[in-house]
């Protein structure tokens, strides 16, 4: 099944009407629509609808029917996340959920200062439900090893990196003790977040999640790059105090600092990696973009960011207790 009119037909009957549909900017290979729908009951839904472009390569991640399973599980699980009206392979239809995603709105204008000091416990609870998640709504665990995968991506880039090749060794020699495997979203951070004047409403961007380690996701979301030029750590709008509280205090595993740290210096690697992986895109001449030739700018930030953590061997404790 294809196509806005033919979905929404399934789904509502053939007297339903569409009196505004919008398509969203972003991605190549599948569509993003806001609908409103009209049903013949005369209720009206506020949707929204992403398919399969016809004839367009799949993107990196999940089909959208694995996409699907995984956001039940996670609204099963109190996951904020919006709730699917209808799936199938090629397409998912869910309810439009009103708020803000761009980070730099969310971090300076007035009408999110109630809910920016509570984000940070916000996304500890949203995480640790998403941990919660049963790990049968993710693909078999494969084991792969993160930092493993990393390195053989930067090999295979053939471009000379020596901050990158120095962060891999540290790692690799510094690398925590395993924790337990749970699902883990894989992009949980400022800019995937819908927030309303209250706080987080909604948790987007599926497509990446796997098996792993769970403080995986707490580290991507203290990246220095998702805090959009706020000193505050978490996301931009919080300290790692409020994040670990809420997380543990919702069920999360206790939070060792240091794994924490060492995670977060990964995601600084892995992003700076990405930016490598965009720019060569463009200057290869496998995607020809203004936005791609941007993004190897950043590149020297991560590098940078590195260089200024690799020395550090723990978060600030912000007046905690050290933990045994």
């Amino acid at each position: 099944m294809s196509g806005v009119e033919e979905i929404v037909g399934a789904v509502f009957g053939a007297g339903a009407a569409i009196p505004y549909r919008v398509r969203l900017p972003g991605g190549a290979s599948r569509e993003t629509w806001a609908l409103d729908v009209a049903a013949a009951d005369g209720t009206r839904h506020e949707l929204v609808l992403r398919l399969d472009s016809p004839g367009a390569a799949p993107e990196a991640g999940a089909t959208l029917a694995a996409e699907a399973v995984l956001m039940r599980a996670a609204f099963a699980a109190g996951v904020p996340v919006p709730r699917i009206i209808s799936s199938g392979e090629s397409y998912i239809l869910m309810t439009r959920v009103p708020g803000e995603t761009i980070p730099r709105k969310i971090l300076r204008d007035d009408a999110y200062a109630y809910a920016r000091p509570r984000l940070a416990a916000q996304c500890g609870r949203a995480l640790a439900a998403i941990h919660r998640m049963p790990l049968s709504c993710v693909p078999a665990d494969d084991g792969e090893d993160p930092l493993r995968r990393w390195r053989d991506v930067l090999d295979l880039l053939g471009e000379p990196h020596p901050v990158f090749e120095l962060a891999l060794r540290r790692l690799a020699a510094t690398r925590p003790r395993a924790g337990r495997r749970t699902v883990v979203h894989g992009d949980f951070r400022n800019g995937n977040l819908i927030v309303g004047p209250e706080g987080v409403r909604a948790v987007l961007d599926w497509e990446l999640a796997h098996a792993g380690d769970p403080l995986e996701d707490l580290g991507w979301l203290c990246v220095k790059a998702w805090r959009f030029g706020s000193p505050l750590p978490v996301g931009g709008f919080g300290a790692y105090d409020d994040l670990i509280d809420a997380y543990e205090q919702a069920g999360g595993e206790p939070v060792d600092r240091d794994a924490l740290l060492w995670w977060e210096i990964f995601g600084v690697l892995k992003w700076g990696v990405i930016c490598v992986m965009q720019t060569m895109r463009h200057l290869r001449g496998g995607a020809r973009s203004v936005e791609l030739a941007a993004i190897g700018r950043r590149v020297c930030e991560n590098e940078w960011d590195l260089l200024r953590m690799l020395p550090e061997n723990a978060l600030p404790r912000e007046g905690r207790k050290t933990q045994a």
